[in-house]
C-alpha cells in the first residue's frame, strides 16, 4: 500500500458535536492544500464553521482554554476566591456561559489533566503544568460530572 501523507489532516469537532459550530481543520507538515480544502468543504457541509490551524498541541481552542482553566484551579487552591465566586466572576465579567470550574467538571478532570499534560510536554511552559489540586482530585477519582463529584457535587 502506498503512503499518502499529503492526504492526511486533522478535523477536531467540539463536544457536543451536534451543537457546537466550530471545527478546527489541522494542517500537518505534509498536508496538501487540496486536502485542507476538502476537509474545510466537508466541515461546511456538516453545517460547521471551520478554522485552519497547524498541527501542534491544543490547536487553537485548547491551547487558550486549558491554561485559563488550570489557572482557575490555582486561584481556588491559593484561597483567592471560592469556587462559586471564581465561576460567577468569569460568567459575569466575561459573559462566559459557565465558569471555569463548572467547565472542568463538565469536560472531566482526568481528560483536562491529560490535555494540560500534552500542552506542557510540547511547550515546556510552566503555565501548562497541571495545578497540584487538579492532580489530587484526579487521584481521588473526583473527576467531575461523570463521577458525580468534582469541584461541585452532582449527586
Amino acid at each position: 500500500m502506498e503512503s499518502r501523507p499529503d492526504r492526511v489532516c486533522g478535523i477536531h469537532f467540539f463536544n457536543p458535536a451536534p451543537m457546537m459550530p466550530l471545527v478546527e481543520v489541522v494542517r500537518c507538515i505534509t498536508t496538501s492544500d487540496e486536502t485542507v480544502e476538502t476537509a474545510r468543504t466537508f466541515a461546511e457541509s456538516c453545517g460547521k464553521n471551520p478554522v485552519l490551524v497547524r498541527d501542534q498541541a491544543g490547536f487553537i481552542v485548547n491551547a487558550l482554554l486549558f491554561p485559563y482553566l488550570n489557572n482557575a484551579v490555582k486561584l481556588l487552591d491559593a484561597g483567592v476566591a471560592s469556587r462559586e465566586d471564581i465561576d460567577a466572576a468569569m460568567k459575569g465579567g466575561c459573559n462566559f456561559p459557565m465558569g471555569p470550574l463548572e467547565l472542568l467538571d463538565l469536560v472531566g478532570l482526568d481528560t483536562s489533566v491529560a490535555i494540560i499534560e500534552a500542552l506542557y510536554a510540547e511547550f515546556r511552559d510552566p503555565n501548562y503544568a497541571p495545578a497540584p489540586l487538579l492532580r489530587r482530585m484526579v487521584s481521588a477519582e473526583r473527576l467531575g460530572r461523570k463521577t458525580s463529584h468534582g469541584f461541585y457535587d452532582y449527586g
